[in-house]
């Protein structure tokens, strides 16, 4: 799936907004020696979770920041493959996600994200318990449809999760695999090109002997 940003500003650490309170999946490419960031606009009281997976690119390492609307820094990784990272409750603002590729000044490395918003927190009043009258049987149906909906649909958005992140390892096994059979090829022809050199060295001195010993019978 597709997703479209906009850019706030275009410097050797780029940032990127995000849809607000959208489900965001998406993967770029991580410069050597440089910095990315992208915003998402969350409301108050929400649950937002992040989770992030390197799938190609040298030591398969990145560092990860979240910091809040505040200022706060609230996740901090350093040099890690995957992480996933839950903020409950939300605030009104901006999250800042940055991913940092600043220790490597060679290797690109190919970063796959993934954020879930919830629009309402478990600390959070919904909008069941505005129509449910206090202290009636109809109250405690509703509240008691609420959870299920609320289990049924965590549970769907955790498969979905899950199923992001297979696609994910599936693309760095995938790319793991190219770059080994890649090598794999490059020595064998490398090999085969030595034994031919062998082999012909040794035909061309045995040749050589028999000539040799040839002209000193005659």
């Amino acid at each position: 799936r597709h997703t479209h940003f906009r850019v706030l500003w275009t410097t050797p650490n780029l940032a990127f907004a995000l849809g607000p309170n959208q489900n965001i999946e998406f993967t770029f490419l991580l410069p050597a020696g440089s910095t990315e960031c992208f915003y998402q606009t969350t409301k108050k009281n929400g649950i937002m979770e992040v989770e992030y997976q390197v799938i190609a690119g040298s030591g398969l390492d990145v560092g990860f920041a979240l910091i809040a609307p505040s200022g706060h820094r609230l996740a901090s990784d350093f040099r890690r493959s995957e992480g996933i990272h839950t903020v409950d409750p939300t605030e009104d603002g901006d999250y800042r996600l940055c991913f940092d590729n600043s220790f490597s000044k060679l290797s690109e490395k190919m970063v796959f994200f993934e954020v879930l918003i919830n629009r309402q927190s478990s600390t959070g009043r919904g909008e069941w318990a505005d129509v449910a009258a206090e202290e009636t049987m109809v109250e405690y149906k509703l509240e008691d449809i609420k959870a299920k909906m609320d289990l049924v649909y965590q549970h769907l958005e955790r498969s979905r999760q899950v199923q992001a992140l297979l696609r994910a390892f599936e693309a760095r096994d995938r790319y793991l695999l190219e770059d080994s059979l890649w090598r794999v090829t490059f020595w064998s022809s490398v090999n085969l090109l030595v034994m031919l050199a062998v082999a012909a060295t040794q035909i061309y001195t045995l040749r050589r002997l028999f000539d040799g010993t040839k002209r000193t019978r005659t």
